[in-house]
């Protein structure tokens, strides 16, 4: 292994010597999946759709599972797949691909998502940029990046949840590689400074850009629908369990109102929480209505939205509720509810864990019609905060810094050794 850092040493010296003029006006996005779903796939894509009004801009996708995109692709950017996964594959490839990932921590949620196969391929595109802006947009892509980006390459790392919630594994690689990239953006103003107290060798540019509001279908809501909605991943960080507790007093108070839950799962998890709402006896109110590609619709036809995470990285579904003047209740968890909702003036926040404070807060918005209009209003005018041409400006001025700032891009630092 010594041996091939040795070797990368060399190659990068070599590289860097012929390496061309920054290049920020072409700009390669790393991304998981993008035709899947999810928060960040959303975030993704409303980025790149933004980059590309004036610049080449391209999404590499690790892996394609689907034929089709769940999320529809912007104009402008194109979109290649590294590991095409829904395409027969030969001998070779079916051998790589059961092997595990060597690159990405096991630790890292996506570990058994990649592959051995995986490795090589984006580290076989990695090497073969040669300029131009890549942005990685979780912590395995960004500590492969890191590593292997060739000079001429202005790297950008991304973070989509928070440094906290890391596994010590991975957070002792970020401590040691993420100073080697160009940049770094979090996505809140606590993780930001999470990060400048954890990185003894920061980047040089560490800073903090917000996710844009997603442009969803619908209608501002009207708020006179009995209707909570809940929107997310079936995943053990988004407390759906915590929710059923929290909705059976709730739908005791208040029988004629339902809570409609957007988003998919494991097969084992989505059954797992239809039994806990079976055994607690809120089957005919608490409703599992499986994913949707038009959530703006469905957030204009309820009246409160509700967060029960453990933890968030950067909630966007409280921004596209906001966006839809619908009031948040959310649990004030790690990090992103608290730096958007205002408590009691944009939505109510109630201490984490915690789902009779929770069941509280949905009770007094479903009892305070007025109280509803008036969050609602101010969430509206919350969400203007986080356009996409207010926040793209602010990647903008990163991109002309980025270009200013680095004569021979990334790969002015040796390569970390492990």
């Amino acid at each position: 292994m010594r041996a091939a850092f040795r070797l990368l040493r060399v190659l990068n010296a070599r590289r860097a010597r012929h390496a061309p003029a920054p290049d920020t006006g072409t700009i390669r996005i790393l991304l998981q999946h993008a035709y899947g779903m999810g928060g960040t796939i959303r975030t993704v894509l409303n980025l790149a759709g933004h980059l590309a009004r004036e610049r080449d801009v391209e999404i590499v996708s690790v892996v394609r599972t689907a034929k089709e995109p769940f999320f529809p692709i912007p104009p402008g950017v194109r979109v290649s797949f590294l590991d095409d996964r829904t395409r027969r594959r030969g001998p070779v490839a079916r051998l790589l691909s059961r092997l595990p990932s060597v690159l990405i921590p096991r630790q890292e949620n996506i570990h058994r998502a990649v592959s051995l196969r995986t490795d090589l391929l984006t580290v076989r595109f990695l090497r073969s940029m040669r300029t131009g802006v890549l942005i990685s947009t979780r912590p395995g892509f960004n500590l492969i990046t890191a590593l292997f980006a060739p000079p001429g390459v202005i790297t950008v790392g991304q973070e989509h949840v928070a440094l906290e919630v890391h596994a010590p594994e991975v957070v002792r690689l970020i401590k040691r590689r993420y100073g080697r990239l160009d940049a770094f953006v979090t996505l809140t103003r606590t993780d930001l400074e999470h990060y400048r107290r954890a990185l003894k060798a920061p980047p040089e540019r560490l800073l903090h850009i917000p996710n844009a509001v997603t442009a969803l279908t619908g209608d501002i809501s009207r708020l006179d629908e009995k209707v909570v909605i809940a929107v997310g991943r079936m995943v053990y960080a988004k407390g759906f369990d915590l929710l059923v507790k929290a909705w059976k007093p709730v739908s005791e108070a208040h029988p004629d109102w339902v809570l409609r839950l957007y988003g998919r799962g494991r097969p084992e998890a989505e059954r797992r929480l239809r039994d806990r709402i079976e055994e607690a006896g809120l089957s005919d109110t608490m409703l599992l209505m499986g994913s949707s590609p038009e959530i703006g619709l469905e957030l204009a036809r309820s009246s409160i939205h509700v967060v029960s995470s453990r933890y968030e990285g950067f909630s966007m579904t409280i921004l596209e509720a906001m966006s839809k003047g619908v009031p948040v209740v959310s649990f004030d968890c790690p990090h992103g509810p608290g730096e958007v909702v205002t408590h009691g003036h944009n939505g109510l926040l109630v201490p984490r864990k915690r789902p009779a404070a929770l069941a509280e807060a949905l009770c007094r918005l479903i009892e305070d019609r007025e109280l509803r209009r008036e969050l609602g209003g101010n969430a509206v005018l919350t969400a203007a905060e986080y356009g996409l041409d207010v926040i793209g400006a602010r990647w903008d001025a990163l991109l002309a810094e980025l270009g200013d700032g680095h004569p021979t891009g990334h790969g002015h630092r040796p390569p970390d050794q492990s």
